[in-house]
């Protein structure tokens, strides 16, 4: 029966690779189905395949997308790229080997599948800034990254591993930076490979990268083409002013100075009234105006100065920070064209109601390409007009949802998210560095740690809410490591480990400790393309004991051997979560992964097969 579930066990893992190399099929579909397979065929329990949903690996990269979303809706991810941009110049060679560098400093210090995640939207963001696809420097970042995790004990689980079976064995555990020279030999490899074969062997198709941003009408491009900056004014409301106690149903502003009221700042009165709180209100209908209020008022200078002169009004000037007040955490802007069967087409703008059934103002028309701000309200709309409206953001949210008669342009949910952000950079980067601070010094495990960055994030208001949260998810890559992660569990159940090592070890053992090194080594790096480094050092690290041991050789050398060749995860996809992140945020396929990796395996393993015995001689 054993021997029955072990073919079956070896057959569906070949066909889940083969499927995954025609690239046909989903990567997170593939896994679902080999998962099922392994259940059907009785290898595992539904609990066993289950088990890979509750991994702490599989909750922290879910963690790690939030604070990755952070980090960019709030600017910070741009903020580090214009840095590093402007540390290179204009060499792209430089900014690789800079980014790469970067990668493997942080990697250093916390785990490759956080580094790869919290670097990401800065690679993504530096990309779009240099006008390249994202998929020619994902797929390095995930390779320095695995790399990383030799620089310290703390870099990567399997350092961990091997390091408290050599305590449990009666020897000395490994010092923080023991592996430190070995993880520097693979990063100066690593790097220098990655920089000779980036313009070769690198994909740099913008087309099969999921980042690109496609078209995206951005509330600032909006600003700047229908030129509302400058038709923004302020106008302050003196307390013997004649228009306090008018709503502006009554004022009629469109109608009669052709003016648009956006929406209001004024002191709260409430309570005892020590420290006033200011806060803005959106200009509706039922809006009346009171003493000492300040108006944000759109439309032609000369038209305002007639308001002003009528109502007592006074003009104030509006600041550098002011004139961008038509996008805030709560009020934006956004275009949205007429569909054919519009039910708003031979209609004028003031016969719509258009702020009362939708609470948003009209403040400017697209017609044919020209821009109409004034006289809007006897302008009959057309088929391809589009009409700017502003408002609050879940007001323009609800109408992109509920309306058949518009279509509103760009994507209004991600500018409220970024809108939110903008201005807490500082806060992001603060929570990114607590985040590594807790991991690196362990005050927690790290899915706990990422936990506390992603909750930070979203209390903070980095983040809109928890929708935004789920929204910047890649559940693709999650469930792809989740159904991946039980494949550990069937090929430990079924022995198949157990007899290749053994195997491996009778073959071997007569060229003395260094071919079983050899041996020990390259049945590691095979098995660590399917399976986590985690799980094959697990399964690796107590033969390489027994090994050592038998043939009376240092223990550590062949710890370390376990170690590195865990982390030698580059052949494939799945070989790593790291490898699966970039896979769906660069668009890669199957075979990119064998045509970059496959050579920077055969070059790492001659040179950590010269590097280990060196350091840590037999």
């Amino acid at each position: 029966m054993l021997c029955v579930q072990l073919t079956l066990t070896f057959l569906i893992l070949g066909m889940t690779i083969i499927v995954f190399m025609t690239n046909r099929v989903r990567a997170d579909f593939v896994a679902i189905v080999s998962l099922l397979a392994f259940v059907i065929a009785n290898i595992l329990t539904p609990a066993e395949a289950l088990a890979g949903f509750s991994n702490s690996v599989v909750l922290m990269i879910a963690g790690l997308f939030v604070v990755g979303a952070g980090i960019l809706r709030t600017g910070l991810a741009a903020m580090a790229g214009q840095l590093l941009l402007k540390w290179s110049g204009n060499s792209e060679l430089k900014l690789f080997i800079l980014l790469l560098i970067i990668v493997g400093s942080v990697g250093a210090f916390m785990s490759n599948t956080g580094t790869v995640a919290l670097m990401m939207p800065i690679v993504v963001s530096i990309a779009i800034s240099m006008k390249e696809s994202p998929s020619k420097f994902l797929l390095p970042l995930s390779y320095v990254a695995s790399l990383s995790g030799l620089m310290t004990l703390i870099a990567s689980p399997p350092n961990l591993i091997v390091s408290q079976l050599l305590v449990d064995q009666g020897y000395p555990k490994l010092g923080f930076f023991e592996v430190t020279p070995i993880g520097l030999v693979g990063m100066i490899v690593g790097i220098l490979y990655l920089v000779l074969v980036r313009n070769i062997l690198l994909p740099n198709d913008k087309k099969r990268t999921q980042t690109s941003t496609g078209y995206k009408l951005s509330p600032k491009k909006i600003m700047k083409q229908y030129d509302l900056n400058n038709r923004l004014f302020k106008v302050f409301v003196p307390e013997d002013s004649t228009i306090i106690g008018t709503s502006l149903a009554e004022l009629k502003l469109p109608a009669k100075y052709g003016l648009c009221m956006m929406k209001i700042h004024r002191k709260s009165q409430d309570g005892i009234n020590l420290l006033p709180m200011t806060y803005q209100e959106m200009a509706g209908p039922t809006s009346v105006i009171h003493a000492l209020d300040e108006l944000y008022v759109q439309g032609e200078e000369g038209a305002i100065g007639n308001l002003t002169a009528d109502y007592g009004l006074v003009m104030q000037e509006l600041t550098e920070n002011e004139a961008d007040e038509l996008v805030t955490k709560h009020l934006g802007i956004a275009e949205v064209l007429l569909t054919p069967n519009s039910s708003f087409i031979n209609e004028t703008v003031s016969s719509l109601g258009f702020r009362e059934k939708y609470n948003l103002n009209i403040i400017g028309i697209n017609h044919r390409g020209g821009y109409k701000l004034q006289d809007m309200v006897t302008h009959k709309l057309k088929f391809g007009d589009a009409i700017l409206v502003q408002g609050a953001w879940d007001e323009i949210l609800v109408l992109a949802r509920e309306t058949q008669d518009v279509v509103v342009v760009g994507q209004p949910k991600e500018h409220a998210s970024v809108a939110a952000a903008t201005g807490k950079a500082g806060i992001a980067g603060a929570i990114m560095l607590l985040m590594i601070g807790l991991m690196a010094f362990e005050i927690f495990p790290a899915v706990i740690s990422v936990m506390v960055g992603a909750v930070l994030m979203i209390i903070t208001g980095c983040l809109r809410n928890m929708e935004d949260a789920y929204n910047n998810m890649n559940f693709e890559s999650i469930v792809l490591v989740a159904a991946m992660l039980p494949m550990a569990t069937a090929l430990e159940k079924t022995g198949g480990m157990v007899i290749l090592s053994n195997g491996i070890i009778d073959v071997l053992g007569k060229y003395g400790p260094y071919g079983v090194l050899i041996g020990i080594y390259v049945l590691t790096v095979i098995f660590g393309q399917f399976i986590s480094n985690t799980a094959t050092a697990v399964l690796f690290a107590p033969i390489a004991m027994n090994a050592a041991i038998a043939m009376d050789a240092n223990p550590t050398t062949f710890m370390i051997g376990v170690a590195v060749a865990a982390s030698m995860a580059f052949a494939t996809p799945i070989a790593s979560p790291t490898n699966a992140l970039v896979m769906t945020a660069g668009g890669y396929k199957f075979m990119d992964f064998v045509k970059i990796g496959v050579p920077l395996q055969v070059i790492m393993f001659i040179v950590m097969m010269l590097a280990v015995p060196f350091f840590f001689p037999f």
